[in-house]
């Protein structure tokens, strides 16, 4: 199988036979808000039917759940920023699944035995805004905010300085600040997991483009192939000039649109060829936009220089580990560098030479 980086991996093809639902999935449309099990048996459940984060890092969900001992968790945030150009997909379900969703939101809060949680969602989606924050009024302890709109707001730690003032130092995780956040569509699986025993395998994706002839969201099943999506989308218009897998700020170009739809498939974004060429790169002219733009605060144009050099181990000690690769550089940069290629190829390395490190 070809994977969206255009390498070969292993992989089960499961040859189907018509449509078959084992037994124990509940399909009915009702909606139940009893929830039976332990907070145990919620993270053992998430474990079982495949659970992972589906913002796009797809983290099992299993483990953002159980909170190490010396750690403390007060707050569960659910992320409905969606703060990506192009990309609708959370918004759609929000519309459409908003009692499920805060349903499994209170399924993560019993899981992980907190009270609050917030859901922040950016101030562009008012009507999905205006629905939630209604439901949510026979949710105890769930409280909607509306966010500034900002990129790249829908990040772990931009969510969490934006909704409670809390900074995540470098190199930690939420739980160090008491925290755990999860996506809308990870909170609605939880919720088909639990209340309907329904294992994730399929999600929501955004198919979209300037010039495809029926853009929307699909729910579609992993395994699918893009192609598939595209076709029902219209098909590839004649000006494409590449298809992401992604948005267009963290997305990734796909080689062949016979990869396969996974769980962390969030959208297809089809670019026209006249937006997807790259200007010729020039030297760099220290003007500081990269650095102002790094929501981390990070030297993207020192960062990209160490990885061009190879000097992978300063680059660790510049912490390039901390990079969440929103593209905010490479796009303000005037003199057209591919900042993010570079600093995704030394982040790539440092992280392997530190693994190798920790198996001495």
């Amino acid at each position: 199988m070809i994977d969206a980086t255009g390498f070969r991996q292993t992989a089960v093809y499961i040859d189907t036979r018509g449509d078959e639902w084992i037994d124990t999935i509940d399909r009915s449309g009702d909606i139940n808000r009893e929830i039976k099990l332990s907070p145990e048996e919620i993270i053992q459940k998430c474990l079982e039917t495949g659970i992972v984060g589906l913002g796009g890092a797809t983290f099992p969900s299993h483990v953002k759940l159980t909170v190490p001992a010396g750690k403390r968790c007060d707050l569960l945030i659910i992320n409905g920023a969606e703060c990506e150009p192009y990309l609708t997909s959370d918004h759609r379900l929000m519309l459409e699944k908003g009692e499920e969703i805060l349903t499994g939101t209170t399924i993560l809060m019993k899981a992980l035995r907190v009270t609050k949680a917030y859901i922040g969602i950016e101030n562009n989606k008012k009507d999905a805004i205006g629905h939630i924050t209604k439901l949510a009024e026979g949710f105890p302890g769930i409280t909607v905010y509306a966010l500034k709109v900002k990129y790249p707001q829908g990040a772990e730690k931009q969510l969490i300085k934006a909704l409670t003032k809390r900074e995540v130092p470098s190199g930690k995780l939420p739980l160090d600040v008491n925290a755990v956040v999860h996506n809308v569509g990870t909170a609605f699986a939880v919720y088909e997991a639990v209340q309907k025993n329904k294992p994730l395998f399929e999600r929501v994706v955004t198919i979209t483009g300037k010039s495809v002839p029926k853009p929307g969201n699909y729910f579609v099943r992993t395994g699918t192939p893009v192609r598939f999506l595209i076709e029902a989308a219209g098909g590839i218009p004649e000006n494409t000039g590449k298809i992401l897998s992604g948005g267009p700020m963290m997305g990734k170009a796909v080689s062949n649109p016979d990869i396969p739809v996974v769980k962390g498939t969030s959208g297809i974004v089809l670019i026209p060829a006249d937006e997807s060429l790259r200007n010729e790169m020039m030297p760099c002219i220290r003007c500081a936009k990269c650095v102002m733009a790094c929501p981390l605060h990070l030297e993207p144009y020192l960062l990209m220089t160490l990885s061009e050099k190879g000097d992978f181990e300063r680059a660790g000690r510049e912490r390039i580990t901390d990079c969440m690769e929103c593209g905010s550089c490479s796009y303000t940069c005037p003199a057209d560098r591919p900042l993010l290629d570079y600093i995704r190829l030394g982040k790539s390395t440092v992280i392997k030479m530190a693994r190798k490190q920790m198996i001495k």
